[in-house]
This record gives structure tokens, sequence and C-alpha cells, in this order.
């Protein structure tokens, strides 16, 4: 046991690094492409002798821009159900996560060049090839991305597991989205030809493309082979979502639509501020390199801002963490409206609006993963990727926005074309002031006004949620095929007990599910041991990351569910050992799961056993004992018939 034991938690920490290490690259060039590529396309794809050619050029391209984001969100949603519909050996997710950032990259390298002059030397055509690059690379970004993200309601049911993952994943991010801005003038300057007053040159920025892309295409291949989707009954749909159901999936999960409104709302004035930090240190402090500074501090500062992710949201729940993430965010615009050019007030202002991004991205993740659970239940159809697609989705929009915001800014402000802190004008400077802070001040604020009316979706009700779903977990299988007649001369099965303790009716149990019967007939066991056996050869259909349940089926196709305890859900696996995994073939007697009754007590919890059997139709239903004895584990309960099961 304590093999199998270490062998789990392997492979458990080898995912979660692979995955965080996935995080870091996907993020670096999220980060690269949403906040630095901008930044070469204003400043350093023409020069000062272009005029207003080539801020003709930057209007036309940051136009281009914002419009195809914007095209894009409406393909978003149909990423996500190809990704819902692909069936291969290496599962949903990988093959698109694969592709994606193998695409991706080479398409964001091509993007941080000229495309061979075709700037200045044919501007229609290199505003085409442009064109058809962008929405390349931001399609199959898009795959990659909502791939990526959507593994983690595929990882796990328990919502403290998803949080582990997700803060696994959030620190890999931070650190990727960071590291980009403390190298990014290194490499820049180290490459280029001119310092440029401390700028760099386009061969600088070409270099610094090619790597951030090298990096992106490394971690997902390192996500293909280090990481794990974990199979289970759950997330398995006897029907597939139609094309045409792709936007009413999406639009009927309230909790999903108000989220995203929120969610929208907040990342572009969120992306509108981290856009023109860059040019804040440019412009109007006059050193581009100090912001390298701010980079090693966010990097560094941040990935303790994820780490107290879990034990926040442990000790205060997550709504509260969101609204006091928020509170920080608009003290730090307050404070950057009065930093001036004083660098320590700068990169105090900056590093407290930076540090309650992680906290924020990971509630809003962790809604949108219990929302597909509450789709589920609520509509009776499981979309995992539909559903995480909307994120990325909205972090386009929001980029779609800023880059458009950013872009007029820069444009508007005086800083395109090779100027410098000098050639802004203090008209300039109050025009970027206002679009750096306030008006990022107003969408963050109408973000959690919205949330704060209008998101429920807390943990306790997703784990009320879970405890539902997991009820219905024999629906699916009704359509499924009974395995192959295996030769018995027997008509019967006759089922042992799988707990020893003392035989009560189900219908006096305290779960009402249970009780009434709507899961099927059965009895429930109050148990004196914590072995949970195999009452019939069958296989294990079903198994639950909280470890508190298995569904199985016997070689003559019963279907019976043992469920330990009542509300045992919320203890997220604590004093649950699981011996067998879906799909083994199990014999009569075989030891399937270990629980710990004292941790059910001292949780507060009743740790009755319920066992049911949910076919249909069952001709022959006999208890062999009466209620109220003392049964022992493997001793015979039940007399079920064989005939008359599904073919």
């Amino acid at each position: 046991m304590d093999a199998e034991v270490k062998q789990s938690k392997g492979r458990k920490i080898t995912s979660r690094l692979a995955y965080s290490f996935g995080a870091f690259g996907h993020d670096a060039f999220y980060a690269t492409l949403s906040t630095y590529f901008i930044m070469f396309v204003t400043s350093h794809l023409f020069d000062k002798s272009s005029g207003a050619q080539g801020t003709k050029m930057i209007a036309y391209i940051t136009m281009i821009i914002a419009v195809l984001r914007f095209v894009e969100l409406a393909i978003d949603p149909l990423i996500g159900y190809a990704i819902d519909n692909t069936n291969s050996r290496w599962g949903h997710f990988k093959p698109w996560i694969v592709i994606g950032g193998t695409i991706g990259s080479v398409v964001l390298a091509l993007l941080f060049t000229s495309l061979g002059g075709l700037n200045t030397s044919n501007p229609i055509l290199y505003l085409i090839v442009f064109a058809i690059l962008y929405i390349t690379m931001d399609i199959f970004y898009s795959f990659k991305d909502v791939g990526f993200w959507s593994m983690i309601p595929a990882i796990s049911f328990d919502s403290a597991e998803r949080e582990k993952t997700a803060t696994y994943a959030r620190v890999g991010s931070n650190i990727g989205q960071n590291i980009v801005g403390v190298v990014v003038m290194p490499i820049v300057l180290m490459f280029s030809t001119k310092a440029n007053s401390g700028q760099g040159d386009n061969r600088g920025w070409m270099a610094f493309g090619i790597i951030i892309a090298a990096v992106a295409l490394i971690s997902a291949f390192a996500v293909a082979i280090g990481t794990k989707e974990n199979d289970s009954e759950l997330r398995k749909n006897t029907e597939k979502t139609t094309f045409k159901e792709v936007f009413k999936v999406l639009a009927r999960n309230d909790q999903l639509m108000w989220l995203s409104l929120t969610y929208g709302i907040y990342t572009a004035g969120m992306a509108i501020t981290n856009s023109l930090e860059l040019y804040y240190f440019t412009y109007i402090l006059g050193d581009a390199s100090k912001f390298t500074l701010l980079g090693s501090l966010n990097a560094i500062i941040g990935v303790f801002a994820v780490l107290a992710f879990p034990p926040l949201a442990k000790k205060f729940s997550r709504r509260k963490v969101f609204f006091l993430a928020i509170s920080v965010m608009v003290i730090a615009l307050a404070m950057f409206a009065f930093a001036g050019q004083s660098l320590p007030m700068i990169l105090t202002a900056a590093v407290l609006f930076y540090i309650p991004q992680p906290l924020i991205f990971l509630v809003v993740l962790m809604v949108l993963s219990d929302s597909v659970e509450y789709g589920q239940l609520k509509f009776g159809h499981r979309d995992e990727s539909l559903t995480l697609s909307v994120r990325p989705l909205l972090d386009k929009l929001g980029g779609a926005i800023s880059n458009g915001v950013v872009g007029l800014t820069a444009v508007w402000a005086g800083m395109t074309a090779g100027a410098t802190a000098g050639d802004v004008t203090s008209h300039g400077q109050a025009i970027f002031k206002l679009m750096m802070l306030g008006v990022p001040a107003v969408m963050i604020l109408t973000g959690a006004f919205i949330f704060f009316k209008k998101v429920k979706l807390d943990e306790k009700m997703h784990a009320q949620i879970v405890d539902e779903l997991e009820k219905t977990w024999s629906k699916h299988l009704e359509t499924d095929e009974t395995p192959a007649e295996i030769e018995t001369n027997s008509e019967v099965t006759i089922y042992h007990s799988p707990v020893a303790g003392k035989l009560i009716s189900l219908d006096e149990v305290a779960d009402k599910t249970f009780a009434s019967g709507s899961m099927g007939k059965g009895f429930a066991i109050q148990p004196t041991d914590g072995r949970v056996l195999a009452p019939f050869d069958g296989e294990v259909v079903a198994t639950f990351p909280t470890r508190h349940a298995i569904g199985l089926r016997s070689d003559q196709g019963i279907l019976t569910l043992i469920h330990i305890g009542i509300g045992t859900v919320n203890m997220r696996g604590t004093g649950f050992v699981q011996y067998v995994e879906e799909g083994d073939h199990v014999k009569q007697g075989e030891e399937l799961i270990e629980f710990w009754q004292p941790a059910i007590k001292k949780a507060g919890l009743d740790d009755t056993v319920m066992v049911v059997i949910t076919n249909k139709e069952m001709p022959e239903f006999e208890y062999l004992k009466d209620m109220g004895n003392l049964v022992q584990d493997n001793e015979n309960v039940l007399k079920l018939s064989n005939t008359e099961l599904p073919d």
C-alpha cells in the first residue's frame, strides 16, 4: 500500500510540475503578445524617418489587431466545442496544446519582424500578410489556451484539489509573465546594434520574440509528456452538444454569464494599466531599463501572492479574497497618480497593482471550473472546454480593448516612432495618465460591483452540486452494452455485504435522496469496520476524487453504488484510501476502499454506508437478512435475478 501511495504522490508531483512549467511558457507567450508586442509596433517597427506614414501604419495595425480579436471572440466557444469533441489516445486536450503551441510560437517569432521590410517597401501587402499571420496565431493560441486551462476540471471534481493544481499553475504563470518583464530590455539591448537611448532596435526585438516563442514551444511539449488527464464517469455525456447549441449552452448558465461580465470588464481595465507600464518607465520616468526592476519584484512577490491563495481562500472564502484584492488594486492606482518621477513610489504602486492579479485570476478560474458542474446539474450536460473557453475569450476581449486603447494613447500622447521622454508634452502626459489610471479604475470597480450583486457560486454551493451529481453516476450506463455473457449455471447473483456492521433499512437513513428510493432499492449499514469489499465479481465503473463512493457493475450486468457516509464529499478525500481504479476487474471480497471512522466523526458527519442497486428493472430482489441484524463483510445479504437485465 505504501508503495502505491508513494507512486501516486510521485505522479501527482510530476504532473503538477509539468503543468506549472506549461503555465510558465504559456503566460510568457501571452505577456509578450498582450503587453510587449504593441510596444514593438508603436515604438520600433517604424523609425522617425517614416514620419506621418509610420504613424498612420501604427494606427492601421492597432485597428487590425483590435478588429481581429473581436472577430475571434465568436470563434473561441467553437474552439471549446471542438476540443470537447476530440477523442484521442492522448485525451481531449493534449493534441491541441501541442498543435496550438507549435503554430502559435512560429507565427509569434515572425510577427516580431518587419516581414522582410514589407512594412515600408509595400505597406498594403504588409498589412494583408500581418492580418493573416495574426489571426492564425490567435486562433491556434486559443486552441492551446482553452485546452490547457480546461484540464483543471478534468483533473479533479474536488474544489480543494483544483485549488492546488491551479495554484501550482499560477506560480508558473506568475514567473513566466514577469520574467518577460525582467528579460525584455536586457535581451533587446544585448542583440541590438544600436542602443537608441536605452530602447534598442528591431534586431533586438526580433531576438526577444524568437526566444519567447522557443520557451512557449518547449513548455507545450512538457505538458503533453508530463501530465495525466484523469477519466471519470461523471465526465461522460450520453449526448454531445450539437454545433447549433454551442452558444445556447453558455447563455443559459447564469453564473457563468454574470462571472463573464465581471471578468470581461475587470480584465480590460487591468490590461490597459499593465500594457502602459513600460510606456510610463520609457516616456514619463525616462529610463526604460528600470522596468527590469519592476519585473523582478513582481516575479518574486507574485509567487508569494499565488501561494497565499489556498490559505486565504480557506480562511476567508474566495469571495472575500476577491474583494480584498480589488481594494488593493484601486489603492495602487491612486498611488500611481501621484508617483510622478519618484522611482520608489512608482515601483510600490506598480507592485501593489500586480499582487492582487493572480489572486483574482484564481478566484475567477475556480468559479469558472465549478460552473462546469453547476451547468451539468442544472441542464444534465457537461461541457468542460466549452465552458472554460470563456476565460481566454474574455482575456482576448480585454486584450482587444487594451491594444486599441494603448495604440491610440501612444499616438495621442506623442509616444511613437522613436520619441523620447523629452518629446512628450505636459498635455500628452495628462492624456496618458487619464487612460492608464482613471479609465481602468472605473472599469475594475464596475466589474467588482457586478460580482458582488450577481455571482453566488461558492465553495459550499459547489460541494452540494458535486454530491448531487455523484448520485446520478449510473444514468449514462443505462445505454452501455452489458458485458459479454459469462458461462454460468446460475440465474441469480448473491450480493455479499461490502461492510461489516448493523443492517438498517434504506428509508431510515438521513440522506433524503437515498431514503426516497430514487437512487434505487438497497440497504444501509452502520459500520463497525472501515473496510469496503467487492460484493460480487465485476468491474469498477465509477470512482470519485473524494474516494467516499464507488460504482461497480457485475459480470452479469448488475449496477451498484456504495456510498460511505452522509456529507462526506466535504471531507475532500481526507480519511479515505482507494485501492482500485476505474476499469479494474475485481473479485468478490477484494478490498476496494478503506475509511477511517474517527475522521468522519471528527468532521461531525454520519458514517452510515448506503448500498443501492441502480438497474431500472430487477425482477427478483430478495433480502436474505432481516433489518437490525449484525452482518459481517462478505456475508450474503441479497439475492438478485440475472434475467431480463439489459443486453
